[in-house]
């Protein structure tokens, strides 16, 4: 059984004794999966998504090279980091390999300590990078997920529902008079409402597919896929309801509020629909809803 708590190795080489050898040195440490050929390797890196691969280079039929390249063509797992196995001394296959995208190589026959501190240094290397990804997808004030995040959530969402002839709705959510709010109390207070606001709405979600993140500034935006207009409607109306009656406190203890206003809009499958189109519908629904009042849910028409 898998220890979710440890990092994962594919280990793929055509001698069982290099497997095996491997497997004794790493399997204390991480999660190890096999392969003895090329083919088998990819389809096992696709859906078991290794941290590190570590591919033999001379394998019958499709050789390492083959088959780095074919990882690094996949979107899905040209990032995963390949060290390449080989025999000392063979520093032609080194230069290529690594003119391929390899990481590293480590040699054979293995040695224990070299071995666990090469995969030590990729395993280091691409947590890192994993915690500057995902920082970078989340607004460090609110700890939601940010534009970008929404972005890439939209296109995949987006696909689906066009795949799966299914609607797909959006809110665009604006905090009412937010900048006389910071005017009054600080940008200290305004951050603390962000955050209230931020923890409301994604209080006010249910499903575990609807998606909230923060738009910018005082704007937040929720995607709800499979959602027709009258359940757009109705979380948009939670969403404002709940948003009204949360109480704000201030550091001296006094009370605020606020409200939004919200622009709603559902894609249907329609010829021509663009993401830019979707989200400037709902742009211009909330445009509607401050003109009318504040304080209220508008419907793209």
């Amino acid at each position: 059984m898998e220890d979710p708590k440890k990092n994962s190795i594919l280990i793929v080489d055509d001698e069982e004794s290099n497997i095996m050898a491997l497997s004794h040195i790493l399997s204390p440490l991480y999660n190890v999966c096999t392969s003895k050929d090329g083919p088998e390797a990819i389809e096992i890196a696709r859906g078991f998504q290794p941290d590190v691969i570590l591919l033999d280079v001379l394998m019958p039929g499709m050789d390492g090279y083959a088959v780095i390249e074919d990882l690094k063509e996949c979107e899905e797992t040209r990032k995963i980091p390949v060290i390449f196995l080989s025999w000392a001394g063979d520093e032609e296959n080194e230069k290529k390999g690594l003119g391929l995208g390899a990481a590293d190589y480590i040699s054979k026959p293995f040695d224990p300590v070299i071995v666990l501190l090469r995969i030590q240094n990729q395993i280091r290397i691409i947590n890192r990078f994993r915690m500057a990804e995902k920082e970078s997808m989340v607004d460090q004030l609110t700890a939601l997920p940010n534009r970008r995040s929404f972005d890439d959530r939209l296109n995949m969402e987006w696909v689906r529902a066009i795949r799966d002839n299914t609607p797909i709705s959006l809110l665009v959510i604006d905090i009412d008079r937010f900048k006389e709010y910071n005017d009054a109390y600080g940008h200290a207070q305004g951050d603390a409402a962000l955050v209230a606001m931020a923890d409301v709405i994604t209080k006010s979600i249910s499903r575990p597919g609807d998606f909230v993140a923060r738009w910018g500034g005082e704007e937040f935006i929720v995607l709800l896929p499979d959602t027709d207009p009258k359940g757009a409607l109705h979380i948009a109306e939670r969403i404002r309801t709940e948003i009204g009656a949360t109480v704000i406190p201030r550091a001296d203890g006094a009370e605020t509020k606020l409200t939004v206003s919200i622009g709603a809009k559902t894609k249907a499958r329609t010829p021509g629909d663009s993401r830019k189109t979707f989200i400037s519908e709902a742009d211009r629904a909330l445009f509607r809803a401050k003109e009318a009042g504040r304080d209220r849910v508008c419907l793209a028409r």
